[in-house]
């Protein structure tokens, strides 16, 4: 999709949610291209969905509350799982 700087200023955060959601955005000026906006992937929705997928992980749905709930791996809580891999 071709748009004008113009464009882009006025409903930039409608292009960079299409730009993340896989569309190529091409910014021109006077004809002419000046940009390519190329979004990015949000890798932690890939991550959850993996895990949901493979059943070591439930979610109702809901907003997260607490760290209390507990993985089929280890037993750990998220949370405690985190804190563990940062060291």
């Amino acid at each position: 999709m071709e748009i004008s700087i113009r464009e882009l200023k006025s409903k930039l955060s409608r292009y960079l949610a299409q730009a993340q959601a896989g569309e190529d955005i091409i910014v021109t000026s006077h004809k002419k291209i000046v940009a390519h906006i190329k979004g990015v992937p949000r890798v932690e929705d890939a991550a959850i969905q993996h895990l949901l997928d493979a059943g070591l992980m439930t979610w109702n749905g809901k907003k997260a509350r607490g760290g209390k709930a507990r993985t089929k791996i280890s037993g750990k809580t998220m949370a405690e799982m985190v804190l563990e891999d940062r060291g």
